[in-house]
């Protein structure tokens, strides 16, 4: 009776593991999905700062689109900075075409001064093809919160990992 019910408790934490596998998998292939279907490394993003405001505050969950071959001045847009890993959302406020690229000039609405300072040592302007990883097409407000209190609070990430990895162990189907 004893290795019946050992053998259950074995049965039942490997269909549970296999479970939260499956959530994390699934996750995983929702999230390249919509890479693909934006076109974009990063289709969703969090707005870390006040920069945007009154257009965007903390917190708010932005969704990008990667697939328009130009932008405009006025779209905001996410780019990157070599050397830095945090996306930066702003407005595009000067554009520069010439036959080969798309050079763009942006700047944070709540910021006095354009972005030049942000960008890479000695560049004056974003590559559109190499640097702008999408432009806002939708956004959902304070939803993101939790997202920068994971971030920036490191006891209540693992807090909240912890209480996962627990609840995942002991629920019972």
């Amino acid at each position: 009776m004893l290795s019946s019910m050992s053998h259950m408790s074995i049965r039942q934490t490997l269909v549970q593991a296999l479970n939260f596998a499956l959530v994390l998998t699934t996750a995983f292939m929702f999230w390249k999905g919509l890479s693909v279907a934006a076109d974009s490394p990063s289709p969703i993003v969090v707005v870390l700062s006040g920069s945007m405001e009154p257009a965007f505050q903390r917190g708010d969950i932005l969704f990008l689109w990667n697939r328009q071959p130009k932008v405009k001045v006025g779209d905001i847009v996410v780019y990157n900075v070599k050397g830095r890993n945090i996306p930066i959302v702003h407005r595009v406020v000067r554009n520069h075409v010439s036959t080969k690229k798309q050079l763009l000039l942006t700047k944070g609405d709540n910021n006095g001064l354009d972005d030049v300072d942000l960008y890479a040592y000695k560049q004056y302007y974003l590559d559109r093809e190499k640097e702008v990883i999408g432009a806002v097409k939708a956004y959902v407000p304070k939803v993101g919160y939790a997202t920068i209190l994971l971030s920036e609070n490191v006891w209540f990430k693992y807090s909240i990992l912890a209480a996962m990895g627990l609840l995942s162990m002991v629920q019972r189907d």
